[in-house]
Parts: C-alpha cells; structure tokens; sequence
C-alpha cells in the first residue's frame, strides 16, 4: 500500500510547512496551488512537495484533480491547515504495513479555535473521509462544505486529525464572510427560499443547540464564542441567500 498526499493551497504560507512535516508516512505529497503570491510554494518546494500550479475549480473539483495527478491510488487529502497528529501517523504506518481492508477510512478531526483544543460545540469528533482509493471515491459539492463521496466499503480510524483553526476574532470574521458567501450561493442555486421566519429564528436556534445541546458550555470562553458565531453565520449565509435571490433589488 502507498499512499499519496494531498493538499489544495493558496497563501499558506502560515500552515503550511506543518502539515507537510506531518506527512512522513506517505510515499509522496502532492501540493496545488491555485495562485499564491505568498512563500507557500516556496515552503513547499524545499520540503519536497511536488507542486502543481492550476487554476482554482472550487473545492471539490480542486480536490479531484489532485487526486488524479497522484502517483498512487491511495490518496490522503488534507487542508493546509491540518496536520495529522502522531498517533494517527502510526495508525497509517500499521494500515500500510498490514493492507487495507477497506476502500476508505473515516478520522475524527480536532480543532483548535483561538490556542485551545475544542472538544464539544458539535465540533468534535467531526469525522471525515480522507484516506481512500481513487477509484471507489471522489469529492462532491460545487460551493462549500465538500465531501468525500465513497462506492465501496468504509472502515474507521480513531486517531485524531488536527485543524487549525482561527487564531483570533478578526481572523475567524473574514472566513466566516467567505464562506457564507459561498454557502448563499448553493442556497440560491439549489431554489432554496429564505423566509424571514427563518432568518430570525434559525440563528437563535443554533446558538442554543451548539452551548446547550452539543454542550458548548464545557468548552469554556471558546464554547461561547462558538455558539456566537455558528449563530452569525446562520444569520449571514441566510441573509446573503435573501439578498442574492433573483427579480431582489
């Protein structure tokens, strides 16, 4: 079993050293970069990464096209701001040693928000699919929140894939903006309405499922915090959506 790396950039240069370092256990890392005017291909060059320069086709089909410049069919795709921790790289040294015995591996991601790490919020465990074989997966969704779509069978890994989240309030505004941004277009392009009922009552509910239900509160500041903005950026993707609807002045 080899394994290929890969990783979707632009102006990383922050991240990403980091998550190549973290990358031991494959047999290459593949790095596309869609325009970085940063020192990420720079970075990446000097750590051995092969990198491919193109331009951006949205996260999924970004992804895909990595996947398919891999020299092996297995493929580890993680962002630039994830690494994997060590316990996870020594449960992929044993996969590899061993073999697979399934077509893809779902991992529990950790985030850490603001210099701590969350384990509550409905942030934790947040698996993820991304260890698979190219030809029995492949990313899915044309906005945000891409996912990886699996036809064969899906086993699970318990070791921890690490996210680096925002450092700071500022840092975490302009990715919400981003990103609701991305997600009323999907609500717009899928003929979702936006009632007002639901502009006003879907963000306090999220606020109260994510402190209360998904027991925020045991995350301390960083749990309120959380439960703050999951509200703001309900209130921000619905009122974009609201806003982009056609024949809307």
């Amino acid at each position: 079993m080899k394994i290929s790396a890969t990783i979707i950039a632009r102006n990383e240069e922050r991240n990403i050293a980091r998550a190549i370092e973290s990358l031991r256990c494959c047999d290459e890392v593949v790095l596309v970069d869609s325009g970085s005017s940063d020192r990420t291909l720079e970075i990446a060059h000097k750590l051995n990464a092969r990198v491919i320069e193109t331009e951006w086709r949205g996260y999924a089909g970004q992804k895909n096209f990595a996947a398919a410049q891999a020299a092996h069919d297995w493929i580890l795709s993680i962002d630039a701001d994830e690494a994997l921790s060590e316990s996870l790289e020594a449960d992929l040294w044993l996969l590899k040693k061993n073999g697979p015995r399934f077509d893809a591996y779902t991992m529990p991601r950790m985030a850490q928000y603001m210099g701590k790490w969350i384990q509550h919020s409905g942030w934790y465990p947040d698996r993820k699919v991304r260890l698979y074989h190219r030809d029995k997966a492949t990313w899915v969704g044309d906005f945000v929140h891409e996912s990886v779509k699996v036809t064969g069978s899906v086993g699970h890994l318990d070791s921890n894939l690490l996210h680096y989240t925002c450092d700071s309030f500022s840092e975490h505004l302009r990715t919400m903006d981003r990103y609701t941004t991305l997600a009323a277009e999907e609500l717009v392009s899928r003929g979702k309405r936006v009632s007002m009922a639901k502009l006003l009552l879907d963000p306090a509910w999220t606020a109260f499922r994510t402190y209360f239900l998904q027991r925020g509160f045991l995350d301390g500041a960083e749990g309120v915090a959380i439960a703050y903005m999951a509200a703001l950026y309900t209130f921000l993707k619905y009122a974009k959506a609201r806003n982009m609807m056609p024949g809307r002045q």
